[in-house]
């Protein structure tokens, strides 16, 4: 039996109870919703007039044309040319894909061909500008005194600035008579240097193999512990401290007492300086700001000025060796403005030239102070780099991050060294040379002590310190007056001091 309408056997039979036509369920079902008729009598018929037959499986009886051989060549025929043409469609499809892609590929390129053009421009004006800016004549009102002056992306910044077009503050930048005054200290220097030989009172290494803790002193507020600083005046013995509780400490080593605490900044003090044989002290902080200290005549520190050019955390200061300039590096990457990263430390060249900056992308930069371009780029670190120190012999710099202490030769701007003391997740957060240049001091979970060598040669570990704070996170280290002792400060509230249980001082306390 067939469909009254398709003609062919259906799979799913019903019969019309008022004609008794035979139809294909979905069919019908389709008709009568559009029409509500049957389809060959014309009489009105709903779904309720429609009636399932129950029948076994229904095969398909064979189409005539497979009835026979010529009938089968023929279907075979079909087929085969419906795929040719569906491969022909499919190829044309393919081939306006690949033009399409090779269109978008060309623009790409031309695209990344046009911003690399407009980033050198936008380079070549900012450099322009920042020539222009440093050209421009200084107004007698805005100078300042050297002991306050400051260096920002190759600019000093006055207390007082001119405000330009739109408000914008202009700076003078680094003056014909400041870089004649460093190139005459860089000289004076060199020409020292090359004479230097090692003190005589230097510690010796088997002195520093038996140092131990000689004292500990609670510094700062138990309710904000940490020591994130350390300098220290050699000519007073006095030694500086910065703290997590937003002040600074001066600590007399000898006497063991606290001589002055310099109380002002908002947030931690992240790096602090003596200047001057400790008469004026420069404390920057998180709280974007950096602070100059004036000692007086009783011993007191006040605070002369604060440097508020920064629009993110100041991370470092550093002093020229003149005693009257220092640069301050922080987060917000005003050093070098084009750049994305932020600087986590910097120091000067014993020489003065050469300032050294550590960033938040782990790449180390040198700079040539008198032209304030960067000279040297020196990547391969992990993590931010958290502190540089260079080398008395000026030839060596030691640079400290995540992944441990490099050493690197500024001759041919190379590292030579790496120091990886910790596992992956203990970073070194300082690193010092001594100032005679024969010891290198880093801090991490512990503190070690290594003794200088060239390049070829080892750099053996003398002498490992235990962080006693059970912090396991020394922060900040520096050696003493020809290496006599060791300072360490850690994420508790004290000062440790390392030396000879017989030298001159207080003892564990």
């Amino acid at each position: 039996m067939n469909c009254s309408i398709s003609g062919e056997v259906p799979e799913e039979p019903v019969v019309s109870k008022k004609s008794g036509m035979l139809f294909e369920r979905r069919l019908i079902e389709r008709h009568i919703s559009d029409y509500g008729k049957c389809p060959v009598t014309g009489e009105q018929l709903s779904m309720d007039d429609i009636v399932p037959i129950k029948a076994g499986k229904i095969v398909k009886p064979r189409p005539m044309q497979a009835a026979s051989i010529p009938g089968m060549l023929s279907i075979f025929q079909n087929e085969w040319d419906s795929l040719m043409l569906s491969n022909f469609a499919l190829e044309q499809q393919l081939h306006t894909a690949r033009q399409e892609l090779s269109h978008a590929l060309y623009q790409h390129d031309a695209a990344c061909r046009v911003i690399a053009r407009l980033k050198k421009e936008r380079d070549e004006a900012l450099s322009l500008l920042a020539q222009a800016e440093r050209q421009m004549p200084i107004p007698s009102s805005t100078a300042i005194t050297a002991n306050a002056s400051t260096l920002s992306n190759g600019k000093r910044a006055a207390e007082e600035e001119d405000l330009g077009h739109a408000g914008k503050k202009l700076r003078p930048g680094i003056s014909g008579r400041i870089i004649e005054e460093l190139t005459e200290c860089n000289a004076s220097l060199s020409q020292h240097r090359k004479k230097r030989q090692v003190p005589s009172t230097l510690a010796p290494v088997e002195d520093i193999e038996r140092y131990t803790q000689l004292s500990s002193h609670p510094l700062h507020k138990t309710n904000k512990p940490g020591i994130l600083s350390l300098d220290i005046n050699y000519s007073k013995d006095v030694i500086a401290t910065g703290g997590v509780d937003t002040s600074a400490v001066l600590f007399d080593r000898q006497s063991g007492q606290i001589l002055s605490t310099l109380s002002g900044h908002s947030k931690k003090v992240t790096s602090l300086k003596f200047v001057n044989d400790g008469d004026v002290v420069l404390t920057c902080s998180s709280d974007k700001t950096v602070r100059i200290w004036q000692s007086s005549e009783e011993g007191n520190y006040a605070c002369r000025q604060i440097l508020k050019d920064h629009s993110a955390e100041v991370q470092a200061v550093t002093v020229h060796a003149t005693n009257n300039y220092f640069v301050t590096a922080s987060l917000d990457s005003t050093w070098y403005s084009s750049q994305s990263e932020g600087y986590t430390s910097a120091a000067f060249h014993p020489d003065g030239l050469i300032l050294g900056t550590g960033t938040s992308d782990a790449v180390v930069k040198i700079w040539d102070v008198k032209t304030q371009v960067n000279v040297a780029k020196f990547p391969g670190h992990t993590g931010a780099v958290t502190a540089i120190s260079f080398s008395e012999n000026g030839y060596f710099l030691a640079t400290a991050a995540a992944d441990g202490v490099k050493l690197w030769d500024l001759r041919k701007l190379k590292n030579f060294r790496t120091f990886s003391p910790y596992d992956p997740d203990t970073p070194t957060n300082s690193v010092e040379f001594d100032h005679s240049g024969c010891y290198l001091a880093l801090a991490g979970s512990d503190i070690r002590v290594y003794q200088v060598a060239n390049v070829k040669s080892e750099w053996n570990c003398i002498k490992t310190f235990p962080d006693l704070s059970g912090t396991g996170k020394a922060t900040s280290v520096k050696f003493g007056p020809d290496a006599k002792y060791l300072t360490v400060g850690s994420m508790d509230r004290n000062l440790r001091i390392f030396g000879l249980p017989s030298d001159d001082g207080p003892m564990e306390s």
